[in-house]
């Protein structure tokens, strides 16, 4: 087998805070240097481009078409909503249901305490 041609690129931090390449190859230096936008970064400018130009409000005063931009920037955002699973959602409600029954039984039982104790203090 022989040697295969890689490019290995190794970011290190230094103490100003921007990120540092050093490449084993001379155009990946070049590359490096160059300022380039990070594609996560870029996907998040377009993500919010598209946003704000699905919903940015226009001026208008026709009533019916604030209400259409109204439900659209609302079915736009229901989109954006990561929803839960049913099986999360059944224990998420099962959670709820056993926290109420403590707090149930907690208040039950001091309001008993509380009576005992007072109707101890009257006789």
């Amino acid at each position: 087998m022989g040697k295969k041609d890689t490019n290995v690129t190794r970011i290190t931090a230094n103490t100003t805070g921007k990120a540092k390449a050093s490449s084993s190859n001379t155009s990946a230096k070049k590359a490096a240097k160059a300022k380039k936008i990070d594609p996560a970064k870029r996907a998040e400018q377009k993500h919010r481009a598209m946003t704000a130009e699905k919903i940015a409000p226009t001026p208008t005063k026709n009533i019916f078409k604030k209400i259409g931009r109204y439900f659209r920037g609302s079915w736009w955002e229901l989109m954006q909503v990561h929803w839960p699973t049913r099986r999360a959602t059944w224990g998420m409600t099962l959670a709820v249901l056993v926290y109420s029954i403590i707090f149930i039984v907690l208040i039950l039982g001091l309001d008993a305490l509380f009576g005992f104790i007072s109707e101890q203090l009257i006789k």
